[in-house]
C-alpha cells in the first residue's frame, strides 16, 4: 500500500509534499534533541543541582527511560503515520470520550512544542551571545540575549517558509554536523587539557548549589538536575509530525523516533563525560559571567582560540536545532488546525501552494514561542521554567496514547512493533512520565522569590484550565476530533 493510500485510509488527502527520506526523518528528530543544544545550554542546571553525577550517570539513566517512551510511541506511530500524531492517536485509541482525549492531548502537545521551540532558541541565543562576547567584547545581558533570540527565531521562521526541500537539506547537514561536531569536541577535550578531573569525580561527585539544606537535599538536587537530560531528550515526536512528508512512513517514522533517541544517548554520554572531565575550576565555570558554563570550560581547558572554535560548533548545531523545532511545531499546529482545534484554524491550516509548507502555522509558532521567552528579561529562572514546561507538556502528550494503547487489547500492531515486549515497555514508560510530571514542577532554588519562582506549574495550569474551560463552554459541542479531508469519491 502506498503512503498516500494509507493516509487516505486515515482520513486525509496528501496536501504536504512527501519529500523526506528515512534518514531525513531521523535527522529532524535528532536535530531537535540536539545534544549540542540541550545538553550544552542546560548544563548549568545540573551543575547547580546534582553536579557531575547528575550530568553523566543522570544522562544515561534518563536516556534509558526515555528510550522506553520512544519505543512505546513508535509502535503507535507505525499504525497511524499522520502529522497530527499524538492527539490523532489518542482519538483513534480511546474507547470513550474520543474527542475529549484528542482535545486535551493536542493542547498539551501544542504547549510542549511551543515551549521546546522557545527553550531551544533561547538557549541558542545564550550560546550565540557568549560567542559574540568572546569575539567582540559586549557584555552579556538579558536584554541583549533576548534581541539575539528574536533574530534567531525570525530566521528560523524564514527558512521554514522557503519550503520543505531546504529544510530536508539543512536537516541532513545538521545530523552530520552534530555527529562530527561531538567527535571533534570530545577529541579536543581528551587530548589538549593539561589536567583532567579524576573519573571517580566525573561520575560520582555531587554538588548542591540550589540553596536547599534540609536532610536529603543532595538527593533532591540530583533529582532536580535530571531536568538537563530530560529536557534534551524532547522533540523526537517530530518524526511523527513529518510522517505525511516521509516515504514509507509506517516504518521510517517509528525508526526515526527510536534511533534519534538511541544515537543521542550514546553520543551525548561521550560529550558530557568529556566536558565534565575537562573542568578546570568548577565554581568559576558554574558562575561565569557568560551565562554558559560549557563555554568557560572550553576556554579554560583548550585555550581561548581553540575554545572559541568548540563554541562555534555548538552555535551552528543549535541554530540547526531550532530550525528543525519550528518545522515540527508548525506541522503539529497545521494538523491541529486542520481539525478545527486552534483559534483561527482557518488561517493556520492553509498550505502555501508554491512552497508546500503551512506558512501561517510557522509564524504562529514563532510568535507564541517569543511570548513565552519575554519573562527571561526579568526572571532569572525563565529558561528553567521553559524547559520544564516543554518536558511536562510534551511528555504528557507522549504518554497519553501509550496509556490508551495499553488499555486496548484489540490493538493491531503495524509493520514496526515491539512484539511480546510491548506491555513491559509501555507500562514502564507510563510510570516514568508520572515521576517527571511531579519532579519538574518542584522549586529548583531556595529562597523562593519572584526572580527564582518556577512558573512551570502556572503555565501548565493556565493552558490546562483554559483548554478545560473552552471545552466545557464551547468545544465539546463542535469539536469531534480529526476531520476527514478525503473526497468521498
Amino acid at each position: 500500500m502506498s503512503d498516500e493510500q494509507r493516509l487516505a485510509e486515515l482520513g486525509y488527502k496528501q496536501e504536504l509534499r512527501r519529500k523526506l527520506s528515512g534518514f531525513s526523518n531521523f535527522a529532524i528528530s535528532f536535530s531537535i534533541i540536539s545534544i549540542l543544544a540541550g545538553a550544552i545550554t542546560s548544563y548549568s542546571i545540573a551543575m547547580a543541582a546534582g553536579g557531575p553525577m547528575a550530568i553523566t550517570l543522570g544522562w544515561l539513566f534518563v536516556g534509558g527511560m526515555v528510550t522506553l517512551v520512544a519505543l512505546a510511541m513508535a509502535e503507535v506511530c507505525s499504525v497511524y503515520p499522520t502529522a497530527g500524531a499524538l492527539y490523532w492517536w489518542s482519538h483513534a485509541l480511546a474507547r470513550r470520550n474520543k474527542a475529549a482525549w484528542a482535545w486535551f492531548v493536542g493542547w498539551f502537545n501544542f504547549l510542549g512544542e511551543i515551549a521546546v521551540t522557545a527553550a531551544i532558541d533561547f538557549g541558542a541565543a545564550i550560546t550565540t551571545m557568549a560567542f559574540i562576547s568572546f569575539n567582540f567584547g559586549p557584555e552579556v545581558t538579558p536584554e541583549r540575549t533576548f534581541l539575539v533570540f528574536l533574530v534567531i527565531i525570525v530566521l528560523h521562521g524564514l527558512l521554514n517558509t522557503f519550503g520543505v526541500n531546504l529544510v530536508r537539506i539543512l536537516s541532513d547537514i545538521s545530523a552530520w554536523w552534530h555527529l562530527l561536531g561531538v567527535a571533534f569536541i570530545v577529541g579536543v577535550l581528551a587530548i589538549v587539557p593539561d589536567r583532567h578531573k579524576p573519573l571517580s569525580e566525573v561520575f560520582f561527585e555531587v554538588h548542591n548549589a540550589t540553596g536547599f539544606t534540609f536532610a536529603g537535599a543532595a538527593v533532591y538536587a540530583v533529582l532536580i538536575g535530571l531536568l538537563m537530560a530530560q529536557y534534551t531528550y524532547t522533540g523526537y515526536d517530530a518524526s511523527a509530525h513529518v510522517a505525511e512528508e516521509t516515504h514509507d512512513a509506517a516504518r521510517a517514522a517509528p525508526r526515526g523516533i527510536v534511533m534519534s533517541v538511541v544515537v543521542s544517548v550514546i553520543a551525548g554520554f561521550f560529550l558530557l563525560t568529556a566536558i565534565t572531565w575537562s573542568i578546570q575550576d568548577y565554581e568559576a565555570a558554574r558562575t561565569t559571567a557568560l551565562g554558559l558554563p560549557p563555554a568557560q570550560i572550553f576556554i579554560d581547558a583548550a585555550g581561548e582560540q581553540l575554545g572559541i572554535w568548540l563554541l562555534f560548533v555548538c552555535v551552528v548545531a543549535q541554530f540547526f536545532c531550532g530550525m528543525a523545532s519550528v518545522t515540527a511545531n508548525s506541522r503539529m499546529a497545521f494538523a491541529f488546525s486542520r481539525d478545527g482545534a486552534l483559534p483561527g484554524s482557518r488561517w493556520w491550516r492553509k498550505v502555501n501552494p508554491r512552497t508546500g509548507t503551512p506558512t501561517n502555522s510557522i509564524w504562529l509558532c514563532v510568535a507564541c514561542s517569543t511570548l513565552l521567552v519575554v519573562p527571561s528579561i526579568w526572571n532569572s529562572t525563565a529558561y528553567y521554567a521553559a524547559t520544564s514546561i516543554a518536558v511536562i507538556g510534551l511528555y504528557i502528550s507522549y504518554v497519553a496514547p501509550v496509556l490508551l494503547r495499553r488499555l486496548r487489547p484489540d490493538f493491531q500492531p503495524g509493520p514496526w512493533n515491539l512484539g511480546r515486549w510491548s506491555p513491559v515497555i509501555g507500562w514502564a514508560a507510563i510510570v516514568w512520565v508520572g515521576v517527571i510530571g511531579v519532579l519538574f514542577v518542584l522549586p529548583p532554588a531556595s529562597p523562593i522569590t519572584p526572580r527564582t519562582f518556577n512558573y512551570t506549574i502556572v503555565a501548565v495550569a493556565v493552558v490546562l484550565g483554559g483548554a478545560w474551560l473552552w471545552w466545557r463552554l464551547s468545544a465539546r459541542h463542535w469539536f469531534t476530533g480529526p476531520q476527514s479531508t478525503v473526497d468521498t469519491d
